[in-house]
């Protein structure tokens, strides 16, 4: 999800989050990963309305898409999970229009202009509520310098890793500290998602111009999930130039990803060289300490008294990203509030055996070990168990075998019945490959620890 929790959210509001976090992992497994990431990951639960939960699809397209193929099953899905029946209230979400007359052209959250069309940064997303730690030391220092002298130092900036690790904080953040020190200063947000069905709407309505002098004609241009536009030859083309254009004058350019530009295999390798001309900065899950110095500023801008005793505690016991972190943290407060309103160590454990442990000691199959690696890279799972020998897809079904050996320890027969009755020769080739790979790549390193972190949190 692309919103975390809040306390200030409404409690129906926390509910339905909760829900959908569940509803997502179920539906990972039951639909195809070009899907899940096309259509359904990008939706966002608002809130409960009477019997109705009310989602936001970010596109005409994919609202249109998810009403018309999907609803009925997500309807299923969302009251199986909430335990009474669920209408969807499936709504366009709100886009606001630039102070450019842009003739019908409706645009993402993007640039900023003078009056009520500019982009806003969300305001918990601050540099000073970041917190650094050596997993993302990098990451901050060049966002901070790039914020300090937007042109100059760093350009492009391309910062990557998995979901819920802080991508979107820092681009928010260098946005809000450029618009402190000059608040008419051009920035531009946007997601590649948005900026690809912009695209396509500007190309149906021949207003291409228009499109292009809005992304343009900005002084810092930062793109969210540069990854998304992979295999899209025209926006590809289309980011190319407008690169190319921004970085000529002497413009800003911060986009982000959730894996490093060398490994965005259907990327046209004009882009991912650029990507790669500037400072290419990672950020990894962050340890125990930093976990729990996260919950502990968390806690404090929320007003949630918070011991580190118990922050220790869910440092340590919730698996997944700092969003999941998050909410186990509004979780544990808000039953707190509902109880004798101590946040104890007992009430932390309690809820963490309830709701996270057993999460965390189920073994991952194979199907969602694939599934994951192939959400990665874009590529369908019947190809990754497949016979192609293309490069990026031989790639992925290496790191696939690498990623199995390691959780199940199942024998190299079984894993080549797996994909597709390979000989035993060949899978043990696949892991050894993959294993002197990661020895001296530690982009390749950082993209299988985060694979198998995600598959099986406790590792």
């Amino acid at each position: 999800m692309s919103d975390q929790y809040s306390l200030e959210d409404q409690e129906s509001s926390v509910r339905l989050r909760q829900a959908w976090d569940n509803v997502q992992a179920r539906l990972r497994s039951e639909v195809t990963a070009a899907v899940f990431e096309r259509f359904l990951k990008p939706l966002r639960p608002l809130r409960f309305e009477e019997d109705a939960a009310v989602f936001v699809a970010p596109g005409t397209f994919v609202h249109e898409w998810v009403k018309e193929k999907y609803l009925a099953k997500l309807q299923t899905v969302v009251s199986d999970e909430v335990g009474s029946p669920i209408r969807i209230d499936l709504r366009l979400e709100a886009r606001e229009k630039p102070a450019d007359d842009m003739g019908g052209l409706t645009l993402g959250p993007a640039v900023v202009a003078d009056g009520p069309g500019r982009f806003k940064p969300v305001e918990k997303y601050r540099f000073d509520t970041f917190i650094v730690g050596a997993s993302n030391r990098l990451a901050f220092a060049g966002a901070k310098a790039v914020a300090a002298d937007p042109g100059s130092k760093y350009n492009p900036l391309f910062i990557y890793g998995s979901p819920g690790l802080g991508k979107t904080h820092l681009l928010h953040s260098i946005a809000r500290k450029i618009l402190e020190r000059d608040p008419q200063f051009a920035v531009a947000y946007i997601s590649a998602q948005q900026f690809a069905e912009d695209f396509v709407h500007a190309l149906q309505t021949n207003r291409i111009d228009q499109f292009r002098r809005s992304q343009r004609n900005v002084q810092v241009w930062l793109v969210d999930d540069i990854q998304f536009v992979a295999g899209r030859d025209k926006t590809q083309e289309e980011i190319f130039h407008t690169f190319n254009h921004l970085q000529q004058t002497g413009k800003q350019i911060v986009l982000c990803s959730d894996r490093p530009p060398r490994e965005l295999f259907l990327m046209d390798e004009r882009l991912r060289s650029r990507f790669e001309s500037g400072l290419v900065a990672d950020i990894q899950p962050p340890d125990t300490e930093t976990r729990c110095a996260i919950l502990l500023s968390k806690a404090k801008q929320e007003g949630i008294d918070l011991t580190h005793e118990v922050a220790m505690i869910l440092a340590e016991g919730v698996p997944g990203n700092v969003r999941i972190l998050e909410g186990a943290l509004t979780r544990v407060a808000a039953q707190a509030s509902i109880d004798d309103g101590v946040l104890s160590p007992d009430l932390a454990r309690g809820i963490l055996e309830r709701h996270y442990r057993s999460e965390g000691l189920a073994r991952p199959s194979f199907n969602q070990i694939v599934d994951a690696v192939s959400r990665h890279y874009n590529i369908a799972t019947d190809e990754i168990t497949g016979i192609s020998r293309k490069a990026p897809i031989a790639h992925a079904r290496h790191v696939a075998v690498y990623i199995t050996r390691e959780i199940t320890r199942d024998s190299w027969k079984h894993i080549g019945s797996l994909f597709g009755d390979r000989d035993h020769t060949s899978m043990m080739h696949a892991y050894q490959k993959v294993s002197e790979l990661v020895a001296r790549d530690k982009d390749l390193a950082a993209t299988v620890r985060n694979l198998i972190r995600n598959l099986y949190p406790e590792i």
